[in-house]
């Protein structure tokens, strides 16, 4: 991913450069929809929070502490879970993210809203993969009537990333598709079967 043209980039093929006009309009239009909503208060507390907690993946290690050990009663299971979700997000902000480099649409987000300065590249959103995989890993473990649960608690933490301005919406998106599918191919190899489900 780039960032925007006249960046210091070397000049890109036509449809390279068509493609980055489309995710930039698409990264525009979203985040002017945001706009309204980062003027209400209580919702710029709600997802002010939300990225907080997401940070390190804190909100998913918590979940997967008292799922294991006040649900599942296996510290074992809980043990593998917290492992994979640490793995992924190494394998994101060490791995991914280096192979892009793209910049963040502000260096420490919206003024209103204080959050952590992050030290990674801005593509894809390392909350919005880690959300999305540990919702996948939740579902699994847990049950799938549980899952409306894991990924509406996945869809605000990614969302607050564009709402606070530390990514683009394109890196929430990118995040977010990813980490589903390495939570699908993680399960797919048999991590379903290290969380007992």
């Amino acid at each position: 991913m780039s960032s925007a043209a006249g960046d210091g980039h070397p000049a890109r093929g036509p449809r390279r450069s068509a493609l980055d006009a489309r995710i930039a309009a698409f990264d525009r239009r979203v985040d002017d929809a945001l706009e309204p909503w980062r003027e209400r208060r209580a919702v710029g507390a709600v997802f002010r929070f939300a990225s907080r907690i997401g940070d390190f993946s804190v909100v998913w290690q918590l979940i997967g502490l008292i799922v294991g050990l006040a649900v599942d009663h296996r510290v074992r299971h809980t043990a593998w879970f917290v492992g994979l979700i640490a793995a992924e997000s190494l394998i994101v902000n060490q791995g991914v993210k280096r192979l892009f480099r793209r910049n963040r649409p502000t260096t420490t987000g919206d003024a209103r809203f204080q959050v952590r300065r992050p030290s990674t590249s801005s593509f894809p959103s390392g909350h919005s993969s880690a959300s999305f995989f540990a919702a996948t890993l939740l579902t699994a473990w847990v049950g799938w009537p549980s899952a409306p649960i894991w990924y509406a608690v996945a869809v605000v933490v990614a969302s607050s990333r564009a709402f606070v301005r530390i990514h683009h919406p394109s890196d929430v998106v990118a995040g977010a598709a990813f980490g589903l599918a390495v939570g699908l191919a993680t399960l797919a190899l048999g991590a379903g079967q290290l969380l007992g489900a």
